[in-house]
């Protein structure tokens, strides 16, 4: 889930092959209710949204469902915002410059 249409592309190309489906969305708000909804085995969360942001909706989604695995594909690699994720929920944090972690992830 990213707000940028292009990136969440990038993303889906990117680990394809690994996935049977992808459920695409823009904000935190359309993650919630498409994990309600499709109860996916991984949810990628971006951070910085509008609506509701990735630490947001991924505290709600592990409020919904404490087993829900996510992960964080940000373009926002500080330690301060990757402590702040897996305090959220997250199980793992990946940086947009280096996408590689996530087919190791899915493997």
């Amino acid at each position: 889930m990213d707000d940028s249409e292009p990136m969440r592309r990038l993303i889906s190309t990117f680990i394809e092959d690994l996935a049977s489906e992808i459920f695409e969305c823009a904000d935190g708000c359309e993650a919630l209710s498409e994990y309600r909804e499709h109860g996916p085995d991984l949810i990628l969360m971006d951070l910085k949204m509008n609506i509701m942001d990735g630490f947001e909706a991924t505290k709600q989604i592990k409020k919904f469902d404490p087993l829900a695995r996510i992960v964080i594909v940000s373009q926002w690699e500080d330690s301060v915002f990757r402590e702040a994720a897996l305090r959220a929920g997250a199980e793992a944090y990946v940086g947009k410059s280096d996408l590689e972690p996530l087919r190791q992830i899915l493997a």
